[in-house]
């Protein structure tokens, strides 16, 4: 049996580092370790907590380690690019493979990265959701989208039906960026401009559609029909047979998903056809297990995918009733 494999996660504010049991798609019981991240940090800070969180897992010497994190960043070279982003811009021009090398225990045989929304797919594809699937997109749901769009297991950057380097978050409805309609920031402001009240988060506002507030519930409709819509001719043009959703925001799937299916329309004309709509199986992990496996060969190093049953018809499979805070 191969030894687990070491991968970290890092966001913007927080860094998770855990060993992967690559063979079951599981995360070693009593593995995972998490550390605060501060976005406006320096360098030194930054890449300390981050060796600091990799230094608590038992990995052995010359391990290959898998990192998930978002960009802009070159993930060949290891060198931050963050600008204009707002968070982690002390890392601008960083060289970051270097402090891991140095830092991480064992020492490692090789640090590889991987953007966070290709590990989340990436991870969907080997062990969850989208596993069986030929060609899939994956999008996640948080403070900003991220996306991946993959066939046979290669994440796409370009060609047909791939928005400009695989991100949906590039495209624009009705003029404007995508997240400036779907996003946390943009759906409490378009709640706030309904009816004047505030509100933290997509989940506090989930919560007051389900305690009857129509505002809140219209608002969320309103904007995952647009997300639908706008993903609509991409995953037809991909020839998508699968959508999987991961991110915080899956936890008002009861009130987010329905809406999504309607702007999907996968039903009508120019709609992608038999798409399976699915929240992300792997929620928690999905990029730990994305990197872990993206930094070992992938395909070389796991269990061929799980068959799947397909159903003849779209459908949103049943997600989590609670909002993750």
């Amino acid at each position: 049996m191969p030894a687990p494999a070491p991968a970290m996660e890092i966001g913007g504010s927080h860094v998770t580092a855990a060993l992967v049991d690559l063979a079951t798609g599981l995360v070693v019981p009593g593995s995972s370790h998490r550390r605060s991240l501060h976005p406006s940090g320096s360098a030194t800070e930054l890449l300390g907590t981050i060796v600091a969180c990799g230094r608590d897992l038992p990995a052995a010497a010359g391990q290959r380690w898998g990192v998930a994190l978002p960009g802009p960043f070159d993930y060949d070279n290891g060198v931050g690019l963050f600008v204009g982003v707002g968070k982690f811009e002390a890392l601008y021009g960083a060289d970051v493979r270097g402090p891991l090398m140095a830092g991480l225990p064992g020492p490692p045989g090789s640090v590889t990265f991987l953007n966070d929304a290709d590990a989340f797919g990436w991870g969907e594809w080997v062990y969850g959701a989208a596993a069986g699937f030929e060609r899939c997109v994956a999008v996640t749901l948080g403070t900003g989208i991220g996306s991946a769009f993959l066939a046979g297991g290669t994440v796409h950057q370009s060609g047909p039906g791939v928005p400009p380097e695989g991100r949906v978050d590039l495209l624009l409805i009705d003029g404007q960026p995508l997240e400036d309609v779907v996003s946390t920031r943009a759906i409490e402001r378009a709640y706030r401009a309904r009816n004047g009240a505030s509100a933290q988060g997509t989940a506090e506002i989930a919560a007051r559609a389900r305690a009857g507030d129509r505002d809140a519930a219209e608002v969320l409709s309103a904007a995952f029909r647009e997300l639908g819509g706008a993903l609509r001719p991409w995953l037809k043009d991909f020839g998508a047979e699968a959508l999987i959703v991961g991110g915080s925001m899956t936890g008002s799937w009861d009130l987010i998903g329905p809406a999504l299916l309607e702007g999907l329309g996968t039903d009508g004309p120019g709609s992608p056809r038999g798409l399976v709509v699915s929240v992300a199986s792997e929620l928690e992990h999905a990029a730990l297990l994305g990197a872990a496996a993206y930094a070992q060969g992938a395909q070389a190093a796991v269990e061929p995918p799980r068959e799947r049953e397909r159903p003849d018809q779209s459908q949103a499979q049943d997600g989590p009733r609670q909002d993750r805070p």
